[in-house]
């Protein structure tokens, strides 16, 4: 084992924040360049997905720490493939193939979402530009750090991480009250 790989703490902290990152820099990036208000309102995505005014919706960056967790968990025992040549792009492929493409229900963009649902193809391939920046900036974050192990890395993850979970839970209370 090389000196990337000691320390399991650490790569599950690297792995979560760097998910809770990337997905609040993918979701930012979708809500504000790709309209999703208009989209999620629409007769098609309204039946399954939450209004933006929803409590749910506020808290939903705050809690993917959860997830972040979850995913460096399901990484661990494969954490060493991820430091090797091309690893990061293994990763990315990985992550797409499993998250996006083929996702266990169908869901929208899956290979079952295309077979099994009745949405037009438009809202297939409406998530498409959220989910390769995720998967770039999630990978991308992860190379970085590994590349670059510098303390400022930490903190700044720290901080950032305390800023999303903050303004989820704020978002969450404002949401409440209305």
């Amino acid at each position: 084992m090389n000196q990337k790989d000691k320390g399991r703490g650490t790569f599950i902290w690297r792995v979560s924040s760097a998910h809770v990152i990337a997905y609040f820099i993918a979701g930012v990036f979708a809500l504000v360049f790709m309209n999703y208000k208009v989209h999620y309102s629409s007769e098609a995505l309204s039946l399954f997905m939450r209004p933006l005014s929803s409590p749910w919706v506020g808290i939903g960056p705050a809690l993917q720490i959860f997830r972040g967790v979850v995913i460096a968990l399901v990484l661990l025992p494969i954490r060493s493939f991820i430091f090797t040549k091309y690893g990061y792009i293994k990763l990315m492929w990985l992550i797409f193939g499993f998250c996006s493409v083929s996702t266990i229900g169908p869901t929208p963009g899956s290979f079952d979402g295309f077979i099994y649902t009745v949405l037009p193809v438009y809202y297939h391939l409406l998530g498409m530009p959220e989910t390769l920046l995720y998967i770039f900036l999630f990978t991308g974050i992860l190379a970085f750090w590994y590349k670059w192990e510098k303390k400022y890395m930490a903190w700044i993850s720290v901080i950032g991480v305390i800023l999303i979970i903050t303004m989820g839970i704020m978002g969450f209370k404002n949401m409440l009250q209305v």
